[in-house]
């Protein structure tokens, strides 16, 4: 089964009621938030009432909140080779 990974990029402020209330339908608040749903046409429909909002992947499967949380996580820029002592 594969998921829409769904991510609200731009805000929804001063756009109508009816936008605002289809990103709460799909459980987006705030910006840079993720969400998985189970790829339907019911899904899509809401996707495209507000695809210039929102960024979308299909995925195999729904990762935990942590598993998204490190993968916006940076690379430190270095690594350790050898630690002295």
């Amino acid at each position: 089964m594969s998921y829409f990974r769904v991510t609200l990029i731009r805000s929804a402020i001063g756009l109508p009621r009816r936008t605002t209330d289809v990103l709460k339908a799909l459980g987006l608040k705030k910006r840079m938030a993720t969400v998985f749903h189970p790829v339907s046409q019911s899904v899509a429909g809401q996707i495209m009432k507000v695809k210039e909002l929102v960024e979308v992947q299909e995925v195999d499967r729904r990762l935990t909140q942590q598993e998204v949380r490190l993968e916006r996580k940076p690379d430190p820029g270095y690594y350790v080779e050898k630690v002295s002592k």
